[in-house]
């Protein structure tokens, strides 16, 4: 008789297999939740952008809100000034966080009486699937399309 060390081809290819089907069965999954991790800091972050806002025209009422997202940020250390407050954490501010492109638009008016804020994903259906939007009411809205997101878009709950 011989002797066998080792496994044969056969307990081989069904081990591969097995391990395929469970991950078939588990990355659609993790993709799925680390995009509603992705939108889920998206709304946060529209938030933070909106306290912030609020906080800075209390702050500066002769400027109102902000003219841009940067004037909210300010790298590290930071001196609060009204060109750059220190109120968000300077990556949002830059307008990029958790795979979402944020756009700020003012009105242009000194002092700034109105303001709407976007929140893109990067990638649509990938690093998240809706797009977001606000502002100065501080309802949040959302498109699910990911794209076209307005102050007529159903509200989040």
């Amino acid at each position: 008789m011989r002797n066998r060390n080792g496994f044969s081809l056969i307990e081989l290819l069904l081990v591969v297999a097995v391990i395929l089907i469970i991950s078939a069965i588990a990355v659609p999954n993790f993709l799925r939740s680390r995009q509603r991790a992705n939108e889920s800091s998206a709304v946060a972050s529209i938030r933070n952008i909106n306290t912030a806002a609020v906080t800075y025209s209390m702050t500066y009422p002769d400027m109102g809100y902000p003219a841009t997202l940067a004037a909210l940020g300010g790298a590290n250390p930071c001196s609060a000034t009204s060109a750059q407050a220190c109120l968000v954490d300077d990556f949002l501010a830059q307008g990029t966080k958790s795979g979402y492109t944020f756009v700020w638009a003012g009105d242009g008016a000194v002092p700034s009486v109105t303001y709407t804020v976007s929140g893109t994903p990067q990638v649509v259906g990938s690093s998240g699937q809706r797009m977001f939007c606000t502002d100065q009411t501080g309802v949040i809205r959302y498109d699910p399309s990911g794209n076209g997101c307005t102050n007529a878009s159903a509200a989040l709950d």
